[in-house]
């Protein structure tokens, strides 16, 4: 089996709201990508999640690289990532580079998974066929309380037995906690809540703040300083009862092992795009594992979704619907766990429809 061609474009998909969008709309900007074989199995994926003057960049260097590896056979994963990330800089992994291979190796375990008749949760390891989900890309820092509340109680009502909200924005820590006290009495004591500060905070503040935060029985606090902060954030882990989650912000795997080594984090947060694709997710996950540490994902549900099903240290995977509308699939969650597609591949499909409507020239 060969890679034979390659098609690419770009989508703008819209976003009600988002960490950038001020609560007045927005849209999100993908490279899609169709890797087709000479056997004609053909597998997809999508690079994407930089700034929208990067987008044009982030495409040219997704063609330069597969162009580079029409002639191989696509289940080499492992030598194709490699490959890919030496002849593109050979220095740290970052930036758009990273994100070009992780588009390219997800259509590749595509191309996998459908070449072997077998889901890439299955050829991953297989752990289970169900992951425990929470809803993400709802409750935003610019909501007021009473928006907060309702849209809170809306997602119980969907069905969803996790949430995150996000904070981090406000001028006194007597109104930080406000809002941390609405969404507890919106949802009761039942529904899981994480919290997102998107590297809000200093060390001193989180450290404050996040002290009086345990009385509401957080699963996690995300991102509450300065994401290379790695010493100040293992004085914010030392420091609380509740669990730190980090790790989104990071290129390649070598800072996961940073963070771990450090004692910097309690749960590690890999992100797809940022780590490499599949093939160096799982390896965070791995590593994350022989720590004893719980392993979560971040953005890119319906892929991140075979990985973290993969894992024995898998824990949440993170419901965001901005990538729901390329794809004719989404995921299905049922009592507020994702079931896992049993057709091969990733089981997804673009929607051409909409890709063409979102088209980006």
């Amino acid at each position: 089996m060969k890679i034979q061609r390659y098609e690419t474009g770009i989508v703008g998909l819209p976003r009600a709201e988002g960490p950038l969008s001020g609560g007045s709309g927005d849209v999100a900007e993908f490279i899609t990508i169709k890797i087709i074989t000479d056997d004609g199995i053909e597998g997809i994926g999508y690079s994407g999640f930089a700034s929208s003057i990067m987008v044009k960049a982030l495409k040219e260097t997704v063609d330069a690289l597969l162009a580079e590896i029409v002639g191989e056979d696509p289940r080499r994963v492992e030598h194709i990532n490699t490959h890919l990330r030496n002849i593109a800089g050979g220095g740290a992994p970052a930036g758009l580079v990273t994100r070009a291979v992780s588009g390219i190796d997800v259509a590749l375990w595509d191309i996998k998974g459908k070449a072997a008749s077998e889901p890439v949760h299955r050829l991953l390891g297989g752990y289970r066929d169900t992951v425990p989900t929470y809803a993400s890309g709802f409750l935003w820092r610019t909501f007021d309380l009473e928006r907060l509340a309702t849209t809170s109680k809306d997602l119980v009502k969907q069905g969803f037995k996790a949430m995150k909200f996000r904070m981090g924005a406000e001028d006194s820590a007597k109104k930080e906690i406000a809002r941390m006290q609405t969404m507890r009495e919106a949802v009761g004591d039942e529904i899981t809540l994480m919290l997102d500060i998107n590297q809000g905070w200093d060390v001193n503040t989180a450290i404050t703040i996040g002290r009086e935060l345990a009385a509401y029985d957080l699963y996690w606090l995300e991102d509450p300083i300065n994401h290379q902060d790695f010493e100040g954030l293992a004085r914010v882990a030392d420091a609380l009862d509740t669990p730190i989650a980090a790790g989104e912000y990071h290129y390649g795997i070598e800072p996961f092992r940073t963070q771990v080594e450090r004692r910097s984090i309690d749960i590690v947060m890999v992100d797809l795009l940022r780590a490499g694709g599949i093939t160096q997710w799982m390896k965070a996950a791995h590593l994350a594992e022989s720590y004893n540490l719980p392993v979560v994902t971040h953005l890119a549900t319906e892929v991140l979704m075979h990985c973290l099903a993969a894992c024995p240290n898998g824990t949440y995977v993170e419901h965001m619907p901005w990538t729901f509308a390329m794809f004719n699939e989404e995921p299905n969650v049922v009592n507020g766990e994702i079931v896992l597609p049993q057709s091969p591949g990733l089981g997804l499909s673009f929607n051409e429809d909409n890709l063409q409507k979102y088209a980006v020239s």
